[in-house]
């Protein structure tokens, strides 16, 4: 089947996130795509719409089955219904585990640059964050050890959030990788949270280990966080899911989440989530061959027009980090003039810690809209370098 990801969707009159914006504004910013999802997917939120009765909703045998076959399919990750949960989020499930795997004034600890609500869930929750940030080297992003280690000893530091792939600089990380983190924290008595949300957005023929699949100490040391709403562009169905291998881990999980009331989905997240890891690979499949076009767009035109602006290197997402080093050293401030000066927003890096010279773009529209977007991101640029 030929899907259309060309195709620009007006998405005004929606109550929009993202495009709830200014006159004439272009928006490549909140992490949503503008592309309209399966149509699978499409048809089953209109069939159960069509019934009419829109009550308290259970948790079928389907749900499950969805879950497993989808990861043991598509990343050979292997775990059974029972160590599967519902949650209406990842973001809920973030704060839940925060509030019920930490005490107050506890360290959880991030590596910065990444997803900047990991900050609000540890902050609002009481918590500090302890940073150890990525390390850059060649304009490639790694794990500084040394100050890991150290950061994992540290008595006060009982929950580790890893962004596996992560986000905003879409480096999936290796098994090797992943089963030295898992050891670390295992030894230090820090348990991993694993936010693989955007685990099947990964460039063609690259694919992402699950964290609780590389090990037996990473399996009984964590807590996954899945969905299937960012692949899908299903955020606003507010349907995810959470893995718990360790069967008293995951009593304290869905206590959590009971405690917090979002266990429980509403009349649309269980047929979208159905439908969508039961039917949804060939949409899947030309989106990311999609989805990596737009990225060898971007590639080639930063090097013709802008090759002061450096694309780092990724193999996931549709969020692209570029290093504006060369022209700021205040991203916010140089998102604020972009978007005065053109209407094209960015997300500047400083949400994400250790991104003051860095800008994050979503390409996840079609090309028109992505090209209108680089031609405004060029003139703002020239006449940002050209004024005293």
């Amino acid at each position: 089947m030929q899907y259309d990801f060309d195709t620009v969707i007006d998405r005004s009159g929606t109550f929009s996130l993202k495009w709830e914006n200014g006159r004439d504004e272009l928006p490549m910013w909140v992490a949503d795509m503008d592309f309209r999802t399966a149509p699978e997917i499409t048809a089953a939120i209109a069939e159960r719409a069509a019934h009419g009765i829109f009550g308290y909703t259970d948790l079928p045998a389907e749900w499950y089955s969805a879950y497993t076959g989808w990861w043991g399919r598509r990343h050979h990750w292997q775990f059974s219904e029972k160590e599967l949960i519902f949650s209406t989020g990842v973001i809920p499930t973030i704060s839940a585990c925060v509030r019920k795997l930490t005490t107050p004034a506890e360290n959880v600890l991030i590596m910065p640059p990444v997803y900047n609500v990991f900050y609000n869930c540890i902050r609002n929750n009481g918590r500090n964050v302890q940073s150890c940030p990525l390390r850059i080297q060649d304009g490639q992003y790694d794990i500084d050890w040394a100050l890991l280690a150290h950061c994992l000893a540290d008595p006060q530091t009982t929950l580790m959030l890893l962004c596996n792939p992560h986000n905003p600089v879409g480096k999936i990380w290796d098994r090797e990788t992943l089963a030295r983190i898992g050891s670390l924290a295992k030894e230090n008595g820090v348990t991993v949270l694993s936010d693989e949300i955007h685990c099947d957005l990964t460039d063609p023929g690259c694919g992402y280990v699950p964290f609780a699949s590389v090990s037996a100490d990473c399996a009984a040391n964590s807590v996954v966080c899945i969905s299937p709403t960012k692949t899908f562009n299903l955020a606003g169905l507010q349907t995810s899911a959470v893995v718990v291998q360790n069967p008293f881990l995951r009593h304290r999980v869905w206590r959590e989440l009971n405690t917090d009331e979002c266990g429980e989905p509403n009349a649309f997240a269980v047929q979208a989530a159905v439908a969508a890891l039961t039917q949804g690979e060939p949409w899947l499949e030309a989106l990311r061959a999609y989805l990596y076009r737009s990225k060898q767009t971007v590639r080639e035109f930063l090097a013709s027009e802008l090759p002061m602006i450096r694309l780092t290197p990724s193999e996931a997402t549709y969020l692209l980090w570029l290093d504006c080093s060369a022209v700021t050293e205040h991203s916010d401030q140089l998102a604020a003039e972009i978007r005065r000066r053109s209407g094209l927003r960015l997300s500047p890096g400083t949400q994400y810690g250790c991104g003051d010279r860095y800008l994050r773009m979503n390409i996840a529209c079609p090309q028109t809209l992505l090209r209108d977007g680089l031609s405004r991101f060029a003139s703002a640029i020239r006449e940002i370098r050209q004024t005293p």
